[in-house]
């Protein structure tokens, strides 16, 4: 697809066109980067984290208001720097052609090969919650399988898009990769790019806009959404263990994290010592809620949207458990006291839609297999969390609830391992990155054959077939009978 084809009343900017042409051509130059250019791009982005670091924290501490720096480090870069030096150690093994086995009309000289080679340009849609971590992390893959990249960061995080602007060409050329900021409704004029594969990371809402864009140009895209992520204590685990692992989960950015525990599901009879393990550790741990360690909610339409979750929940019947009933958080900081909600109910907007902030509704079970039922009524999650030490009841919950990935008795902490690919599966997402997954993902994993000197189809099936190729075909079927 053209650019000109694309729908009359988007108009896109002169600097997606030029930069997209500008990385087209140098890839068309340089198709194939070596082991040693990919290394060192690797290892170039790395640098660009640590010799900025302050910096980058700054902007995205004024983006937020007030994020906790703490979390910034920890997963915005340390995550990212530990995955940069794990792939820049194994992408020499995966760039390597693989054997493939041969046909038996071929067989012995001929050879099959899988050469993994780059895709050329590739476009990625950053959202605000971990704008470093879902940027550099994709580019983390995107580098070792060769290729290039123009972001185009989110409206929310403006102060950090102008700094990479600004940092990245001392780092790269522009025709490596480049990065945007968006606002004035540049983000539909991004996805309609024909990028030779398009990343989004984001709301299932705006994944469907994206999707239905790249598909004009026969873009392949990877999506990784959200939705409504299930944390499920079994019977046998320890409710004060399980406190101390979900509050962590759930206060960690302000709740605002794509693969944080949604809801909760506890063994009848349990939910009055989960809320006061609750009320006991956010107090330990948040004495004041206005201190550097609690992340503000990213912007007031956001709170809103928080609040009128809560005032809903309350008017249909929920019980609010304030887990901050002593203190007085400041509005214009945006710090959102963190609830519990008992009582819930699916017409309840709490239960309906992925919430994105330290609100947390509780559901109670009798046996688990009213749990898999009510998962498996909704949208796949992109996660699930079983909490028990029972091998039947997690095999259970992970054979028969599909998510996009699991982490057993700790949650989020699969999305840190760089061995294992990440990923959500139907409205939770499409497509994987991280480690060799990320590799595969943004590489075009070539079949090659290689004819030997000498060809068995041309010297027993060159028409008029006759007798004689018809009985050696026959014997061919029947010995795969």
């Amino acid at each position: 697809m053209n650019l000109n084809d694309t729908p009359a009343a988007l108009l896109i900017p002169a600097e997606f066109e030029e930069g997209l042409a500008r990385q087209r051509a140098a890839y068309l130059a340089e198709p194939n980067p070596s082991h040693a250019q990919r290394v060192a791009d690797l290892k170039t982005l790395a640098r660009m984290l640590k010799e900025n670091q302050a910096a980058l924290v700054e902007a995205i501490e004024r983006d937020y208001t007030n994020r906790s720096d703490f979390e910034t480090l920890f997963a915005e870069f340390f995550a990212v720097l530990d995955g940069i030096r794990d792939t820049a150690k194994k992408v020499k093994r995966w760039m390597k052609p693989t054997k493939r086995h041969v046909d038996v009309m071929m067989y012995p000289l001929a050879k099959n090969r899988i050469i993994p080679q780059p895709l050329g340009v590739v476009g990625v849609i950053v959202p605000w919650n971990f704008p470093l971590y879902l940027s550099i992390g994709p580019l983390t893959s995107i580098f070792a399988a060769g290729n290039r990249a123009m972001v185009k960061m989110s409206e929310n995080s403006a102060n950090l898009a102008r700094l990479l602007m600004s940092l990245s060409p001392k780092y790269f050329p522009a025709d490596k990769l480049a990065f945007f900021e968006d606002g004035g409704g540049r983000g539909p004029a991004f996805s309609a790019l024909p990028f030779d594969h398009l990343m989004f990371t984001g709301s299932g809402q705006t994944g469907r806009a994206v999707m239905a864009s790249a598909a004009r140009n026969l873009t392949p895209v990877t999506l990784e959404l959200g939705g409504k992520s299930p944390a499920i204590v079994g019977p046998d685990f320890p409710i004060k263990t399980a406190a101390e692992r979900l509050l962590w989960v759930k206060m960690f950015n302000a709740g605002q994290v794509c693969l944080s525990v949604d809801y909760l599901f506890l063994p009848e009879g349990r939910v009055d010592e989960f809320v006061a393990h609750a009320k006991r550790l956010v107090a330990e741990r948040y004495p004041d809620i206005n201190g550097p360690d609690y992340t503000s909610i990213i912007d007031e339409r956001s709170y809103q949207r928080l609040t009128a979750t809560l005032d809903d929940a309350r008017a249909k019947g929920a019980t609010l458990i304030n887990l901050m009933p002593t203190q007085k958080p400041d509005p214009a900081l945006r710090k959102f006291v963190p609830h519990l909600v008992l009582d819930v109910s699916d017409d309840m907007a709490v239960m309906q839609r992925e919430i994105f902030g330290p609100i947390l509704p509780i559901k109670t079970y009798r046996d688990a297999e009213d749990v898999v039922r009510y998962v498996n009524s909704h949208d796949r999650p992109l996660a699930i969390y079983p909490f028990t030490h029972d091998r039947a009841l997690q095999d259970l919950l992970i054979n028969r609830v599909m998510s996009g990935g699991v982490s057993v008795n700790e949650g989020l902490m699969h999305v840190a391992q760089h061995d294992l690919p990440f990923g959500g599966v139907g409205a939770s997402g499409m497509g994987h990155y991280h480690g060799y997954e990320g590799f595969t993902t943004f590489s075009k994993l070539r079949p090659v054959f290689y004819q030997a000197p000498f060809s068995a189809i041309q010297m027993m099936f060159q028409p008029p077939y006759g007798t004689r190729a018809a009985k050696i075909m026959n014997w061919l079927i029947k010995l795969r009978g």
